[in-house]
């Protein structure tokens, strides 16, 4: 009996494996390459980083670099918004609300959210630096590169994800206009 056992599993793994020609190809120049890097400005206009987009075939991944004393320690609420423009650099205003503002509200875990722009935050060493990637599912790289543009802002505070309308995450801090 246990022979049986065990052949019968056996047969049943064999059949759940995945073999190499299943997988799809993607050799031939379907891997995304990222897009030019942008520079990340803080409010006094100085570059404090970079920010690279990468377009996927379900989505957008986002890295972002922070230099040392780039920004405060802890965690940095961070969205897409929806106007590609960091000229002005006391408080980033020009770079409008979220991408594709919803009436539904902001938030990844607002029960009616969240909004295209929404992000996870991101976490700011103690020396003022971070290396990070973001992947987001809400926005294509075609969108973010519209006609007007759009950018990266981090915020002040974390966001809290649920408290209207942008998760207590506090004054624009940082930007980066989405590079074309």
């Amino acid at each position: 009996m246990r022979i049986a056992s065990t052949i019968i599993m056996v047969a049943g793994l064999a059949a759940c494996a995945t073999s190499e020609p299943d997988l799809p190809d993607v050799s031939a120049g379907q891997v995304s390459t990222p897009a030019a890097s942008a520079a990340l400005l803080n409010t006094s206009g100085a570059e404090i980083g970079t920010m690279e987009l990468t377009a996927s075939p379900h989505g957008v991944l986002v890295r972002l670099l922070v230099t040392p004393g780039g920004l405060s320690a802890g965690w940095h609420g961070a969205h897409f918004h929806g106007v590609g423009d960091c000229s002005d650099t006391a408080a980033f205003q020009k770079s409008g609300a979220h991408v594709h503002k919803s009436e539904n509200g902001h938030g990844l875990l607002y029960p009616y959210g969240p909004e295209d722009g929404d992000l996870p935050n991101i976490s700011v060493a103690g020396d003022g630096s971070a290396a990070v990637e973001l992947f987001s599912t809400f926005v294509t790289l075609a969108e973010l590169q519209d006609d007007d543009g759009s950018a990266l802002i981090i915020h002040a505070n974390a966001d809290d994800h649920v408290t209207q309308p942008i998760g207590g995450a506090g004054a624009r801090v940082a930007c980066a206009v989405a590079p074309r």
